[in-house]
């Protein structure tokens, strides 16, 4: 057994069975080792950043990691603008990633680079291979980092010479710490300052967001009067009828400063503390109210449920019905809006579906008004690195295979990963996209406006990705993927429907 035979075992071993990849020569010994060793799934990405966003896709589904597979320095280079967005997310992630020879190494080849130093401002773990006796131990405890709440990016790096030399050993699965539990003093002052009833909030993140998070918050805030509130980009939401409604953070800053204004008190759950996206020329960096009180319920690591539940056993809080949402709206008609799109939407959406949410400006008006669609689960971009939305939808779909994903996407951010089209298209996956054109950075055009910029020509054709327009139908068709293009909700309604109806991926390009 060489060492690429051990890791692909450890990895196998250790409950990965999913690999997301884009080799090169240092990895080939690991590809043909899969071809050896049954049991792991590959799927294929034509660019880095659609292989580590796909990960984090799926393992935001499946609550595992998923491996990736990168080729040298510059291959896992390619992968971190998606890598600081799972970072960011807390998702648990097994990266590979080939090297130089540990001998020829000192010999400066054109790919050699740091990709330690690259591979630590994403990573939680990072380890090099030494020898191939080592190789599946040290994969093991990469599994076991990964696996580590609230979920952390492990690096292993794989010389190539480890991977083709005899004498691998397969590492056995080691154990994953318990998820810590909140201190029981965080319960009982969370508990005090309930009790004062002034303005509290109860700002939640992580896995306080699933139903039954969702569900334990709202009893407290039920007997409390306290407001329940995400943050503002979250890994995972579960949303629809049935479900706690909650609303997030605003992104554009006095939004977000005015949504906290009231509150006295800030209970963080699984969350930290929210701050600005950017700095702006006198503007607070923080949305909470000057002498806003912070209080840590759960730190992310820390197991939410528990500390909720406990909570509201303190409280003596009874159970609480979820409000009704009511009814599901009908699709909309006429000229395209924001709104709109959210009706139609909501109208349509199946039970179960996956929306991987990275629709930036356009879409800031879709989560007030899909919030009476069918159960559903919502992903955003967690890290602010643009181009997660395709990938993210790809790794989802793969990661709850019969659930229909639907990623609703800005046009100027669709441009970085349009190959995450093709890897659907291969895959056969169940991803409709829904593309908002409108052949501009939007969102930085209101950001000239909260810099204090005065913009002239120059600067405006700088957001302007029109002249020539992009043609996302020919764009998709030339990736494998049916498209067609609507200017109204009338024909955004009749594509999305029949979009659902079939299998495999299929792209909307909306006129907007």
């Amino acid at each position: 057994m060489n060492g690429a035979e051990s890791l692909v075992s450890t990895l196998l071993a250790g409950g990965i069975d999913t690999c997301f990849a884009n080799p090169g020569t240092s990895e080939m010994h690991f590809v043909a080792a899969l071809d050896r060793i049954p049991g792991m799934r590959c799927v294929l990405g034509l660019f880095e950043g659609v292989v580590s966003g796909a990960a984090d896709g799926y393992a935001r589904m499946t609550g595992k990691p998923a491996a990736t597979l990168f080729h040298c320095g510059p291959g896992l280079a390619n992968a971190l603008a998606n890598l600081h967005n799972a970072r960011r997310a807390s998702t648990p992630i097994v990266n590979i990633v080939g090297d130089q020879a540990t001998y020829h190494r000192p010999l400066d080849a054109p790919l050699t680079a740091d990709t330690e130093g690259w591979a630590r401002g994403v990573s939680g773990f990072v380890r090099t291979a030494s020898s191939a006796a080592t190789v599946g131990r040290d994969a093991a405890v990469a599994i076991q980092a990964a696996r580590t709440a609230p979920g952390q990016i492990a690096t292993l790096i794989l010389p190539a010479d480890t991977a083709w030399t005899e004498g691998g050993v397969i590492g056995a699965a080691l154990p994953v710490p318990a998820r810590p539990q909140a201190d029981p003093h965080a319960i009982a002052a969370a508990a005090a300052v309930l009790r004062r009833r002034e303005p509290t909030v109860l700002l939640l993140g992580g896995d306080a967001l699933n139903a039954a998070g969702l569900e334990a918050a709202h009893r407290i805030a039920a007997a409390t009067g306290a407001k329940l509130l995400a943050m503002g980009s979250n890994a995972r939401i579960a949303r629809g009828q049935g479900r706690v409604a909650i609303d997030r953070i605003p992104y554009p800053v006095d939004h977000a400063v005015a949504a906290m204004a009231n509150f006295r008190h800030v209970i963080l759950v699984g969350g930290r503390s929210p701050v600005i996206f950017f700095a702006y020329p006198n503007k607070p960096g923080t949305p909470l109210a000057p002498g806003a009180e912070i209080h840590v319920l759960t730190r992310p690591e820390q197991d939410p449920h528990d500390a909720l539940s406990r909570l509201a056993e303190t409280l003596g809080a009874p159970p609480a019905k979820v409000p009704d949402a009511g009814p599901r709206p009908d699709s909309a008609r006429g000229a395209l809006s924001p709104e709109a799109v959210a009706r139609t939407l909501a109208a349509l959406m199946p039970e179960g579906a996956v929306i991987a949410d990275e629709s930036v400006t356009y879409g800031r008006g879709f989560f007030p008004n899909t919030v009476a669609a069918a159960p559903h689960e919502w992903l955003q971009v967690m890290g602010g690195a643009i181009g997660g939305g395709p990938p993210m939808a790809t790794g989802a779909a793969i990661g709850a295979p019969g659930r229909r994903v639907i990623n609703t996407q800005a046009d100027g951010s669709a441009m970085y990963t349009l190959q995450a089209l093709w890897t659907q298209a291969r895959e056969k996956l169940d991803v409709t996209t829904v593309i908002f054109a409108n052949r501009k950075y939007q969102i930085l055009l209101g950001e000239l406006a909260n810099v204090g910029a005065n913009p002239g020509r120059t600067a405006l054709d700088m957001l302007d990705i029109g002249h020539p327009d992009l043609d996302w139908v020919g764009l998709a068709r030339g990736m494998g993927v049916e498209g067609a293009r609507a200017d109204s909700c009338e024909g955004f309604a009749d594509l999305l429907a029949a979009s659902l109806r079939r299998p495999g991926p299929f792209l909307i390009e909306l006129a907007v």
